[in-house]
């Protein structure tokens, strides 16, 4: 069974189009930040970090981690020639959160690259090879532990990927 996600898309001028999508979301692409424009590519960033960190957030609370604070930083690096893709993201989540266990974090990051996210396997199982990293704060202890999960693509079918 699949489900069907559609978006219809409106030129309005130089270099902006508004699209919709299927539940009514709208969006607008176009070359100035400064009026709220934005880069399709820049999309796929940030829709790589709300994708992960919607799994990973569930996870943790499935976990029972008691979580303070919690944030994704996505750097994709973009090639100077065309097609300009994006050859290397790194994820990296930021926890922060009383006996926070790293092992819980990993795992949840584990999950989401290699089984949950749609934006990471889209983007893995093409040109691009996406580094997933944590840093938790242990704010009862003051320590902080930091490392790379995983690395996922590129070409890799995300069903395989180990």
């Amino acid at each position: 069974m699949s489900r069907e996600r559609t978006a219809h898309l409106v030129h309005t001028g130089e270099s902006r189009y508004v699209g919709t999508t299927g539940t009514g979301r709208h969006v607008v692409y176009g070359d100035e930040a400064s009026a709220g424009e934005l880069s399709p590519v820049e999309m796929i960033v940030v829709s790589l970090a709300g994708c992960s960190a919607m799994d990973v957030w569930a996870i943790l609370v499935k976990k029972r981690q008691h979580v303070e604070r919690f944030e994704i930083g996505v750097v994709g690096l973009q090639r100077d020639e065309y097609p300009q893709v994006l050859t290397e993201m790194t994820v990296t989540h930021e926890v922060w959160g009383p006996n926070v266990a790293e092992a819980a974090v990993r795992r949840a990051i584990e999950l989401s690259a290699t089984k949950y996210c749609p934006v990471n396997a889209m983007v893995s199982a093409g040109a691009t090879q996406v580094h997933h990293r944590y840093r938790v704060h242990d704010t009862a202890s003051g320590t902080t532990a930091e490392g790379l999960v995983i690395t996922t693509g590129p070409y890799r079918r995300p069903d395989v990927v180990t």
